[in-house]
């Protein structure tokens, strides 16, 4: 789904939302902190500041929902098994499996 649908649904959802609330653009904006135009531009489907988006979030009492988008991540099996038990934080690519005396097919000095 483009990004500009995706944006427009959240804005039509925040707006059901604060209408379900009984509440305006402006008493949002309030309880929100922040302007009333972020408001408009958030349900009229344009991109606001993620801060502001959890500002608005919390003031529609949506923000428990927050832990749905990017859930937690589990502990494999494996990881308690291992020696490494430790919770990952970055991410690697694995090196080339070809033995230590094959080389790739560029040497230096080659010359073409």
């Amino acid at each position: 789904m483009p990004e500009n649908v995706m944006l427009s649904e959240l804005g039509k959802r925040a707006q059901q939302y604060r209408v379900g609330m009984n509440l305006t653009q402006g008493e949002l904006a309030k309880n929100a902190g922040v302007s009333q135009r972020t408001i408009e531009r958030l349900e009229n489907g344009s991109s606001v500041q993620l801060e502001k988006m959890l500002r608005i979030l919390r003031a529609l009492r949506l923000s428990d929902n927050l832990d749905q988008l990017i859930p937690e991540t589990s502990i494999r099996p494996i990881q308690l098994v291992g020696s490494k038990s430790e919770v990952r934080h970055r991410s690697y690519k694995r090196r080339s499996t070809a033995p230590k005396g094959q080389n790739s097919g560029w040497v230096w000095g080659d010359k073409k």
